[in-house]
């Protein structure tokens, strides 16, 4: 896939959740033939469920976790960047999570939509309705990329990286409570 590629040639480590299956293992696998760093995070209980022990033997750092939020904390800490691959609920989730979290001011890192063939347009229009009904406050922390081409979305990452120059850390004491 092109974007395991990208972060592999940017000399980026690909952070994610550890599944070997679908979009996110086809990233992983081509970030790893492409010589990359590859962390992979994932809960116990869905180790036999999204992947398998040969490939996540592959990787370069598994990370076992006892549940999802334990997960969501170490993928957090441990990423300067967010990407929502076309996916389901569970993406959704995710990405409103980090979008929230910015918005309280826990983060500036980037978030990207990577939107293939317009896959979250209708999810950016709804981002967009709820600012325009003043549901978004602080919006101007909530400010994700909308990226349609698979080859932009590293470019896109580091450009807004180092366009913003405002830390990208969270904030520990309070990240801990989240």
């Amino acid at each position: 896939m092109t974007l395991g590629r990208s972060i592999a040639n940017a000399g980026l480590t690909l952070v994610y959740g550890g599944g070997t299956k679908g979009i996110m293992g086809a990233v992983s696998d081509a970030a790893l033939k492409a010589g990359g760093d590859v962390t992979g995070i994932i809960p116990r209980f869905l180790m036999n469920k999204e992947a398998t022990e040969t490939a996540l033997g592959r990787l370069g750092e598994l990370i076992v976790t006892e549940n999802m939020h334990e997960r969501k904390h170490a993928m957090f800490d441990r990423s300067d960047a967010f990407v929502a691959l076309p996916g389901g609920i569970g993406t959704v989730e995710e990405i409103v999570e980090v979008m929230t979290w910015a918005q309280l001011g826990h983060h500036r890192k980037p978030m990207v939509f990577a939107s293939i063939g317009g896959f979250w347009s209708p999810m950016i229009a709804l981002i967009d309705h709820m600012r325009g009904a003043g549901f978004i406050h602080t919006g101007h922390l909530v400010q994700p990329l909308v990226v349609e081409d698979p080859d932009a979305v590293v470019p896109a990452i580091l450009a807004a990286a180092s366009a913003d120059g405002a830390p990208t850390e969270g904030v520990e004491a309070v990240i801990e409570k989240l």
